[in-house]
This record gives C-alpha cells, structure tokens and sequence, in this order.
C-alpha cells in the first residue's frame, strides 16, 4: 500500500505487523509518526510503551519473545524493528532458501502472529534497498521473508511531479508563497528528496520572507547553485528581464560559469524553433515530440519550451541564437568584467518586439 493509503487504513484500527519497504525518509518518518501516535495516543505511554531494536543486534525470536511479554507498565506497547534485512538468511542458509521448496527461517514471527499480544504492534523497517535495479530483488526477497506481516507499506521515492506537487502543499502549510521558479529549482536542485525539500522549507520559513522567488532559493539552498542556471534560462525565455538579472546577481556572486547558461539557453531556443515547426501548441505535445525522438523531456521543461516559442516569433528565436553566439564569444575573450556583458546581453534579449 501506499503511505497515504496506509494513513488512512491507521484511523480505521490496528494490525498486530506492519512492514515498511523503500528508502524514502520523508514519508517513512510521516508514517512512523502516525503509527506512534495510533498505537500510544497518550505522549506518557510512550517512554515506557515505544521499544527500538535492529535487527543486526538481535534475532527475530527475540523480538517476538518481547513481544509475548507482559508490562507492568505499559499496557500499550509498539516494538519498532530498523534493519529488517538483516534477519533474512545468508551464506548456506540463503542458498537454500533459493532453491525450489527452500523456506526461510521466519517462523517465530509467523508463530506469534498466529495469536499476537492484544495492545502490541510490530513494526519492521527496511529502508536500506531501493525499488530500482538490483535493490528491487532484494526488497522482494525482504517481502517474501516477512510474507506472514499482511500490512506492507511500499516508501517509493515520489516522481517529479509528485514531489513538486507535495512541495508546493509544505510551502503552503508553512505560509510561503513559492513562485514557479522557485518551486522548479527547489525540487530539481534536491532531487525531490521531500525530506531535504522539507527541511529548505522549514529554513525559507525561519528567514521570514513570505514570498520567494528562484533568487532567494539559490540563496539560501545547498545544491542549488548548477540549477539556478535553468532558472535564469526560463526567465530569459519568458522575457522576465527583472527575474533574469536577479538570477543573474546570484550566480555571478557565486562565481558561476556563466558560458554554461548561454548553452542551455542555446538548447532550449533551439527547441522553441523545433516546437514551432512542428505546429506543437501545448506542453503534453512537446513532450511527446520530443520524448519520441530520444530527448530527454519532463514537464517542467516542456512548459518552459512551449512558453519560449509563443513569447518570441521564428525570427527573434534566430536573433536570440546568433545574439548567444556573440555573447559566448564576448565572455571567452578580452572584454569587460562577465557581469557586464551578461547584462547587456539580457537587456537585448528581453528588449519589447517593436510595434509594427
């Protein structure tokens, strides 16, 4: 199941098992959270009611033998098991649980569920493997292990999507005003690992200011700084001079390789000019087109391609390409200092269209 399903299946009452899958920290501490305050609502019940164990310290029998234990002072107990790959089988004994009719050694956890302790939960925590290329076998063997724990709990790591979507509902739990810009860099940035996004949030929130643009993102950020690039590419593709030179600030503080903006900004023209040839007229399109021809394409980009084809007509795309051209050369020879010809470079190219 899914941690949203799982929420909502705590409200409706207790497993005596739970089995959490999957690397991703965000959810996982969100779930465990929600667990805890199922299974031991009163915040006392917790110093005597909540056990931690590691399953490379103790063997699966102990953990059920605890389990089976009565507690003079909890009536309410949740027993949280981390490493739970570790009570799988290794060496000999894996192989022979490879082979046909092999059978892992779970049997005294199956042997306490049978008839598990009333007021105990158990939960086992494998958050070593991920759910892509050789680590996805290793969770199914994990699964397969613990076949007898019915409530499993699959902690993916979200999509792009997914994460700018649950960034976008913590920036708005946390009374921030997150433009597009900003929202795009955050994520892209951090990978969407929601837990680090979190924890960005959390600091543009301490630093008080309610709106926040890309500017102040890259500012305050780790790992921003190579992304704020594509954030200066689609503010100079929107036309968005004020944006642009605010980026601009940024990355020539950071001592950025400006060069590397002109080339992506490069790509991206040159993909406006593609889209418009194409007669493509709205970013599910450019996707697809794109996707079709082997170019790596997400939807934030898409957007970005489709918004830099309707700002700037077929000849001013030429123009754009032939004025990076010449901007590229400026910053690799003697000139002025590279804030001063980037400058230049976004006054002319975020000039009005004359009025014909």
């Amino acid at each position: 199941m899914t941690p949203q399903q799982f929420q909502a299946k705590l409200a409706r009452g207790l497993a005596p098992a739970y089995l959490f899958l999957g690397p991703d920290a965000f959810w996982r501490d969100r779930c465990r959270a929600a667990l805890i305050e199922a299974a031991l609502p009163d915040p006392a019940e917790r110093a005597e009611g909540l056990t931690r164990v590691d399953l490379s310290e103790v063997s699966l029998a102990d953990v059920a033998d605890d389990a089976r234990s009565l507690s003079l002072f909890a009536a309410r107990r949740l027993i949280v098991a981390a490493s739970a790959e570790a009570a799988l089988p290794r060496g000999r004994a894996a192989a022979e649980e490879d082979a046909p009719g092999g059978k892992a050694n779970a049997a005294p956890l199956e042997d306490y569920l049978r008839d598990p302790t009333p007021g105990v939960v158990l939960l086992f925590d494998c958050s070593r493997f991920d759910w892509e290329g050789d680590d996805k076998k290793k969770l199914e063997r994990v699964r397969t292990f613990f076949s007898c724990v019915t409530e499993v709990v699959e902690l993916r790591r979200p999509t792009a999507a997914e994460a700018r979507t649950e960034a976008a509902a913590l920036a708005r739990a946390a009374g921030l005003k997150l433009d597009r810009d900003a929202l795009d860099l955050l994520v892209e940035s951090l990978a969407g690992d929601l837990a680090r996004i979190a924890i960005e949030i959390e600091k543009l929130r301490l630093f008080g200011q309610r709106g926040v643009d890309a500017g102040l993102v890259a500012t305050m950020t780790p790992d921003a700084r190579e992304t704020t690039v594509f954030a200066l590419v689609n503010a100079l593709g929107r036309k968005d001079r004020r944006q642009a030179l605010q980026i601009l600030d940024t990355l020539t503080r950071e001592g950025e390789y400006l060069p590397l903006a002109l080339s992506f900004l490069a790509t991206q023209f040159r993909m406006a000019i593609m889209a418009r040839e194409a007669g493509l007229r709205s970013a599910g399109q450019i996707q697809g087109h794109f996707s079709k021809l082997g170019i790596p394409m997400w939807g934030a980009r898409a957007e970005a391609v489709l918004d830099t084809a309707q700002r700037f007509s077929r000849e001013q795309l030429e123009q754009g390409m032939e004025l990076i051209f010449q901007t590229d050369r400026n910053l690799r020879s003697a000139r002025p200092d590279d804030r001063t010809v980037m400058e230049q470079f976004v006054f002319v190219l975020t000039a009005p269209a004359p009025r014909g």
